[in-house]
């Protein structure tokens, strides 16, 4: 495997211009696949071309959050042979062509105007052409050759190829719209979408070899036919799904050196193949064998890569770090470093989505009534109205078998399968009913308690994203449409470790020079309270031979560490002494009360936290720094806490220069803090039923001020 390579991430997808495809797997349809250091993953299916945007959007975001430097690699034509781009935009940048479709390009799941847009664009051109391949079989589109044999065409003064379609064997014109090898027809339908990308992106995306490849994210263009055929073999059973599986493993295992040697060509308006010529480097950086590594392929785990060592190295800069910015570099930097399950959805409440889960099923699956009562065919107009009564009733697990006649009226029970030849249930209280006839009043207007299929989830839509933590509500709407296994990740497994010799646990007998070691119930407390899988580490006494140790020891036990005390640059300050021995080590000092001093690091590649000894201040960059960290570490999405602005029942005057977070409570709909400041007053935490922020700035507070409540409850 490649250590040294040029991209943390790639994602390879196999594009399509073909309609909605289904809920079930399937060739010549898109396909994604996301490898890391020559590791992929399990290829993904999409079944149209709305799904597949949103999930290749939602994992360069994902991926860009954490950190990580992305390559996207498309088996689509980024560019048209020269001159296209001028006759159509009035300019030579074959971006502009990107833009111009993606204004022009009308897309559902069943229909586009690919071929119509095609047929205008053929109108701007002298002669006949450039595009050709009418795919409709019963309809003529103006200006649109079946073939590229039909009578005189040819005239409109473009090459059929460019010149790296002419190098890559097998290629074909992205002008050919129909037939075998569509590409004219994936291209018009895929521009629109890279427009958008860019646009979502801005200035953190480029694409190559328009433009510098040296931003975190960058789009290529690639040809899954570049390497022999076999290669991918018994990767998956669906070609596509392997070709894009050999892909991402093998650009995503080449080293920088290599990949510069890829990326290093001219940067022409035709755009260029990415890695054509540099066939046999991408041949020799592969693994072997090359295998999907998540448990339905292979029966393995799959494991993240480890976080960077210098993950937690701040910016060279200010002496004092504000609180916004050490947050701010925390999620940038940190990722997943959990492994993957598949369980079953009934066990999975408070686990994290690794995948986003996709409606297996419509919800309601057919239309259906939303009260009891009598279902017929609407509307009905003012007036009085007697319908006969046909026999039979629809009831929820027992529907109608039949068709309902025209102008006839059926028994319909609450929840039940709306019957063929009716779409309109009358609630049974606004009806005079014997055993043949109902009489009613209208105006009801068609579909009247009625509910459509699918209104509140459509089989192949995406119903909950990855990174989310489940609900027991989360849990009832994945029931809902249908799904069983889904793939979370592992519990992070967070070991809470206290230092100090002057500690000794709760119950047990002191001296005048101890204490009781408070920090680590609270801890543990907050661990699981947070999802979490808490690791009790016991004490550490201020020996560093022995807290070596004990790090080691815990790093083959845990995901990531909380400390809390030994954690600033005093004699006895060991867990900073410890980390600083890494290479990984940073010693935040943050412009925050209480708190000021974090120590963090890699152990072993463990995250360390080193937290405040003070139980307050120990609290409080719990809260602050260590919960929407560890929600990273655990595969959830960035979690600020919940908060609420609410009228100051205090006052006070504060200096500026750093963030104060005082312990407090809602009395009568206004924050009041606890008496005292001092952050030795562990039963202010108790008292407390949340934290008042006040900012970094200087703020006089007076009783009525708009002050930001943080309240315990949403840390969780």
């Amino acid at each position: 495997m490649t250590h040294d390579a040029a991209f943390d991430t790639v994602l390879a997808v196999d594009w399509s211009s073909g309609h909605d495809r289904g809920a079930a797997p399937k060739q010549d349809a898109i396909w994604t696949c996301l490898a890391r250091s020559g590791q992929p993953t399990d290829p993904v299916y999409h079944r149209n071309r709305q799904v597949a945007e949103a999930s290749i959007a939602d994992t360069i975001a994902q991926e860009h959050a954490a950190g990580r430097r992305v390559l996207v690699i498309f088996d689509l034509c980024f560019a048209y042979p020269a001159g296209f781009a001028q006759a159509l935009t009035g300019t030579s940048d074959p971006l502009a062509v990107w833009d111009w479709f993606e204004e022009r390009v009308k897309d559902s799941k069943h229909a586009n105007n690919r071929f119509d847009l095609a047929g205008q664009i053929n109108a701007m051109f002298p002669g006949i052409g450039p595009f050709w391949g009418n795919g409709r079989p019963h309809h003529d589109v103006d200006h649109l050759p079946r073939t590229q044999k039909t009578s005189g065409y040819g005239g409109h003064g473009l090459p059929e190829f460019r010149d790296t379609d002419t190098a890559a064997k097998g290629a074909q014109s992205p002008f050919k719209l129909s037939g075998v090898g569509v590409v004219g027809s994936q291209v018009i339908m895929g521009l629109p979408m890279l427009s958008r990308l860019r646009r979502g992106f801005g200035a953190d995306l480029s694409v190559w070899p328009f433009q510098p490849a040296t931003t975190p994210i960058v789009l290529a263009e690639s040809y899954f036919s570049l390497l022999p055929d076999g290669l991918d073999r018994d990767l998956h059973p669906i070609k596509d799904a392997a070709q894009t599986t050999l892909y991402a493993t093998a650009f995503s295992a080449l080293s920088q050196t290599d990949m510069a040697q890829c990326l290093d060509v001219p940067a022409s308006q035709e755009g260029w193949v990415l890695g054509l010529g540099s066939q046999h480097l991408l041949r020799a950086a592969m693994p072997d064998p090359v295998a999907p590594t998540s448990d339905s392929a292979s029966g393995t785990k799959l494991t993240p890569p480890p976080l960077r060592n210098d993950c937690f190295a701040m910016p060279q800069g200010a002496h004092w770090t504000p609180v916004d910015a050490a947050l701010d570099h925390l999620q940038k930097h940190l990722s997943p470093v959990t492994g993957q399950d598949i369980i079953h959805v009934t066990g999975a409440a408070g686990r994290i989505l690794a995948r986003p889960v996709i409606a297996a099923r419509s919800h309601p699956p057919h239309p259906n009534a939303a009260v009891d009562g009598y279902a017929f065919a609407g509307p009905l107009p003012p007036g009085t109205h007697d319908l006969p009564l046909h026999p039979g009733r629809s009831a929820a697990g027992a529907p109608f078998a039949g068709t309902v006649p025209q102008g006839h009226a059926l028994r319909i029970l609450t929840g039940a399968n709306i019957p063929s030849g009716t779409d309109t249930v009358v609630l049974q209280e606004d009806v005079t009913a014997s055993d043949t006839r109902i009489a009613l009043h209208g105006p009801l207007k068609q579909g009247a308690n009625a509910r459509r299929a699918g209104e509140d989830m459509t089989k192949g839509d995406i119903v909950l994203p990855a990174g989310r933590r489940l609900t027991p509500a989360d849990l009832a709407t994945l029931a809902a449409c249908g799904t069983g296994d889904i793939t979370v990740r592992q519990r992070l497994r967070v070991g809470v470790l206290s230092t100090g010799d002057e500690l000794r646990d709760p119950g047990s007998v002191v001296d005048d020079g101890q204490i009781f070691d408070a920090n680590r119930a609270m801890l543990l407390a907050d661990v699981a309270g947070w999802g979490h899988a808490p690791v009790d580490l016991g004490r550490a006494p201020d020996d560093r031979d022995r807290l070596r140790h004990i790090l080691t020891q815990a790093a083959t036990r845990c995901d990531a560490i909380l400390t809390s005390g030994g954690a600033s640059a005093g004699d006895e300050d060991h867990v900073s002494a410890l980390l600083a021995t890494t290479g990984s080590f940073a010693l935040w000092r943050i412009a925050v009360k209480p708190g000021r001093p974090l120590a963090l690091g890699l152990w072993d590649g463990v995250p360390v936290f080193g937290l405040p000894g003070n139980p307050v201040a120990a609290q409080v960059c719990a809260l602050i720094f260590a919960y929407p960290a560890l929600a990273v570490l655990a595969g959830a999405d960035w979690q600020p806490p919940q908060s609420f602005t609410v009228p100051a029942g205090f006052s006070k005057s504060k200096k500026p220069g750093r963030r104060e977070y005082l312990r407090a409570r809602i009395n009568d709909g206004a924050a009041q803090v606890f008496p005292s400041e001092g952050s030795g007053r562990v039963s202010g935490l108790s008292w407390a039923t949340g934290l008042v922020a006040l900012p970094d700035d200087g703020i006089d507070v007076r009783p009525g001020t708009p002050v930001t409540f943080l309240p315990f409850t949403g840390f969780s």
